[in-house]
């Protein structure tokens, strides 16, 4: 959801207050994409364990608060010692079609839908999931706030930086494996010279301009 501030780190708080309710397989999600004008949206959901005592803890924040490298190192510690971990992915097209805020619901969803063993309580940045029948919590900047959701927003956005790399290759000229799909200016150069791609968000400008 945006930054709270550069200084603030996640705690455990909201997590511990759930396991001495008797919760224990506790989901934080995020997504990430929703202000890129090409590609998906990505969410990813984490199950960490209730006790977790790593070395690694003390580097997590908001994905958007790291540096590419440094994101890339806690995914592989977050994937090795998460409990379960699931990813969503929604296109381009559905974004178009049923908005942004759809579509990131829907990603979460399709997150949650993959973990393994199934939670019982979700703590979701910023939005809550109506089609998604267990206890939840949505959390405006739980991102900062929450251990599990920024462990979430790591490994979403490394996901889908990957994507985006890999679909530079298909649709070169806008510089996506840089800017990952957003507005920067040299997307923009991208966009004025070459007109939309086929994963480009019709519904969003500056696309919308090309028609």
């Amino acid at each position: 959801m945006g930054l709270l501030n550069n200084h603030q780190r996640p705690s455990f708080t909201e997590e511990e207050e759930l396991i001495a309710q008797g919760f224990q397989l506790i989901a934080g999600i995020d997504e990430v994409g929703r202000g890129s004008i090409a590609g998906p949206v990505v969410a990813a959901a984490v199950i960490l364990p209730g006790n977790l005592r790593v070395s690694w803890l003390a580097g997590v924040r908001d994905s958007k608060q790291l540096c590419p490298a440094k994101r890339e190192t806690l995914a592989s510690h977050i994937k090795e010692t998460a409990i379960s971990i699931g990813v969503g992915a929604v296109s381009h097209k559905l974004i178009d079609t049923m908005g942004i805020v759809g579509a990131s619901k829907l990603a979460m969803k399709l997150a949650v839908d993959k973990l393994t063993p199934a939670p019982q309580y979700l703590l979701i940045d910023y939005l809550w999931l109506p089609a998604v029948p267990l206890p939840q919590k949505g959390i405006v900047y739980g991102d900062c706030k929450c251990f599990s959701i920024a462990c979430a927003s790591i490994v979403a956005k490394v996901a889908r930086d990957e994507m985006m790399v890999k679909l530079d290759r298909h649709y070169s000229g806008y510089r996506w494996a840089e800017n990952k799909g957003y507005c920067t200016e040299a997307h923009r150069a991208g966009l004025s010279r070459l007109g939309p791609s086929p994963i480009h968000r019709r519904t969003f400008e500056p696309v919308r301009c090309y028609g």
